[in-house]
This record gives structure tokens, sequence and C-alpha cells, in this order.
């Protein structure tokens, strides 16, 4: 029983990890789709100053470190666990 709850937390640590991973290249996608093309924008400003600055990269790449971040301590807990091998309930 002990070991099945030990591969759930490590499951849900792996879990935040990639999503996290997803995150921050999604953010970075976005980001560059939107500065690259000058043909698309209206205005020429917009594209040299990046300004209006568009929130939904930035909160993707934030969203992606709070889940990678949120991931690696849940790893490093299910590690804390199986070496002082303390089961979890």
């Amino acid at each position: 029983m002990a070991q099945n709850s030990l591969i759930i937390i490590i499951g849900i640590g792996g879990f935040f990890v990639i999503l996290g991973i997803i995150g921050l290249f999604w953010g970075r996608k976005e980001e560059s789709s939107w500065y690259s093309s000058i043909t698309d924008h209206v205005d020429v400003r917009e594209f040299l100053d990046h300004s209006p600055v568009r929130p939904e990269p930035n909160a993707l790449r934030i969203g992606g470190r709070i889940c990678l971040a949120v991931g690696i301590v849940v790893l490093l807990v299910a590690l804390g666990f199986y070496l002082l091998g303390i089961q979890p309930t």
C-alpha cells in the first residue's frame, strides 16, 4: 500500500513538471509568434516597442514556472519519503 501511495505522489509531481515545461514553451512560442511579423500589425510602433505588452505569453510562462516549482517540490517530498522510509498515508 505504501509503495502505491509513493507512486501516486511521484506521478503527481511528474505531471506538474511536464505541465510546467509545456507552459514555458507555449508562452515563448506565443510571444515569438505575436512579435514575429511586421506585416500583421496595424502600427509599426507596436512591433518595435512591443507595446502594448500582451499579458498572455507572460502569464503562460509564469504559470509554467509555478507548475515546475510545485512539481519539483512534490518530487523532492516523494524522494524524502522514500529515503527516510516514511509511509505516506
